[in-house]
């Protein structure tokens, strides 16, 4: 019989303060030695949105380069989402000695800094600023209405849908009414295509409509692995949207509620920068942030 491998994992509930709500995300303390396929079939097993594999490196390189971390979905590697960073954090903050004020992530986008913020009686809150949007093209409301199902009349049409990314490029795709929002079905396999033409990742539907009046936006994210209750690498490009297109405030710190359809409810906020540097108006300074609260710690026997 071959020695067992025992892999130390926690399971954190992220983008809500409260267990069984948010979206779920297995974080391993040690991946080191485990090749990209084992990481990968570990991801399948977990069967959650994403899975992480901490890559502990000296003391030193830490410092200077930040954590080295991995992302998984059940089906392949991200460079980056929110989700994982923001709940991978809280992580390694609560097996650290003292608690951090900034921990840095070293993912393969490259360097996400998470900063926490500590208030008497309220839990913990962390923020994550991600890299600089890339504002991508605006699509033809006909040409993405033909292609999810979808018709013309159902989008916002005061605001663009576009591709914006700060890591992993989401279609921002605003609809009308929280109606409509609610009772979304699209098909996903026929807009596969047209997604990786123009570079889009995936869809991030949203609204104005929203069931808490002090949410901004409410947002759904809908892909291969059904329905995602929260998804911080989109909201830090709706964020971007937002503060390009008038919907919040540059630096506003605005809330953008989703999961709710799948009785995962999660809050997200979000804030962006727009900056006009010689008539040149420019978004930067994405952060997104929100709660984040451990369910579960095991071993995984391989």
């Amino acid at each position: 019989m071959h020695a067992q491998k025992r892999l130390a994992m926690s399971q954190w509930d992220v983008f809500s303060s409260k267990a069984l709500a948010g979206n779920s995300l297995a974080v391993f303390f040690d991946g080191r030695g485990l090749s990209d396929a084992e990481m990968q079939t570990i991801a399948k097993e977990m069967n959650l949105s994403e899975t992480t594999f901490i890559l502990p490196r000296d003391a030193e390189t830490e410092r200077e380069r930040g954590v080295r971390v991995r992302i998984f979905t059940v089906q392949e590697e991200l460079p980056f989402a929110g989700h994982p960073t923001l709940g991978t954090a809280f992580a390694l903050r609560e097996r650290s000695d003292g608690k951090p004020a900034e921990i840095v992530l070293d993912l393969k986008v490259g360097k996400v800094p998470v900063r926490f913020e500590d208030k008497a009686g309220e839990p913990t809150f962390a923020e994550m600023t991600q890299v600089d949007p890339v504002f991508g093209i605006q699509h033809e409301r006909e040409t993405i209405a033909r292609i999810t199902g979808l018709s013309v009349e159902d989008f916002d049409p005061s605001l663009p849908i576009q591709t914006i990314s700060t890591g992993l490029p989401y279609m921002v795709t605003p609809l009308k009414s929280l109606a409509l929002i609610q009772k979304l079905r699209v098909d996903l396999s026929g807009a596969a295509e047209y997604l990786q033409k123009t570079g889009s990742k995936f869809f991030y539907f949203v609204t104005r409509g929203t069931v808490d009046a002090n949410a901004r936006l409410h947002a759904r994210m809908l892909f291969y692995n059904g329905e995602d209750p929260a998804t911080g690498s989109a909201a830090g490009c709706a964020a971007a949207w937002m503060a390009a297109h008038g919907v919040a405030a540059s630096d506003e710190r605005v809330l953008i509620e989703q999961g709710m359809e799948m009785q995962r409810p999660s809050r997200i906020f979000v804030r962006a920068s727009r900056q006009n540097h010689n008539g040149d108006n420019r978004v930067v300074n994405v952060r997104v942030g929100g709660n984040a609260i451990e369910v579960l710690r095991g071993e995984l026997f391989l």
